[in-house]
């Protein structure tokens, strides 16, 4: 390991150390989502929170980032060091709450269910969220703070996206091999070349987000198939 990424993991932890110091908070919990993009499949939101932190955390957590900046290998690698040494929770917001709601509010909804059984897991009556993005959760009664690009700059926010993009990534996946001819398990339900040209020769199923798709199947004149 480099000292450039010891530097780097060790800046990741002092902005949520800090961050519990400026709000007088006995424990950071990050959040953050994974799948507003995509025209298929749900959303998903994890939340976490390391209670103990030390330098041999430090040094499996070395490369700890943005999920997007990660290979799918080490993001693999990291959820498991993740879930070993967090408290943590992951939760799912369906593609019907997606068309009900909207994706952003389905979003934050998933990001409170999340804080919030981490919360009770700890115990905790004074702790601080980092919730990444600029919107703060709605109905969320306990303190909460917005970090724009948070999960390039907070160990616990980088530690919740890659929960939250691993856990969408392994059921986008599962999800593939009903529905082979998306090739979801490759573009994980965005509307890449492959999957539109898909859409417009099969038409939608069930997990495809009606509004998020509706421009193509109405320029294909394609309907849903029912048989999905």
């Amino acid at each position: 390991m480099t000292t450039k990424s010891m530097s780097k993991i060790h800046g990741l932890f002092k902005f949520d150390a800090d961050n519990a110091v400026e709000n007088n908070s006995s424990c950071i919990i990050g959040t953050d989502e994974a799948g507003r993009g995509p025209g298929a499949g749900p959303v998903f939101a994890a939340a976490v929170c390391f209670p103990d932190i030390d330098d041999e955390l430090m040094q499996q957590l070395v490369i700890l980032n943005d999920s997007k900046q990660l290979s799918e290998k080490h993001r693999e690698e990291l959820f498991e060091i993740i879930i070993n040494n967090s408290v943590y929770s992951i939760k799912e917001g369906s593609v019907e709450d997606i068309e009900k709601k909207n994706i952003l509010n389905t979003s934050l909804d998933c990001m409170n269910k999340s804080c919030t059984d981490v919360i009770r897991q700890l115990n905790c009556e004074n702790c601080l969220i980092l919730a990444d993005g600029n919107r703060l959760i709605k109905n969320f009664k306990f303190p909460q703070k917005t970090v724009v690009k948070g999960d390039s700059k907070s160990a616990a926010i980088a530690a919740a996206s890659i929960l939250a993009k691993v856990s969408r990534d392994r059921f986008m996946e599962t999800l593939s091999t009903k529905y082979p001819q998306y090739n979801w398990a490759k573009n994980k339900g965005y509307l890449t070349k492959e999957h539109i040209e898909a859409l417009k020769q099969y038409g939608s199923t069930r997990w495809h987000r009606a509004k998020f798709i509706r421009n193509i199947l109405e320029q294909n004149n394609t309907s849903q198939l029912g048989l999905f």
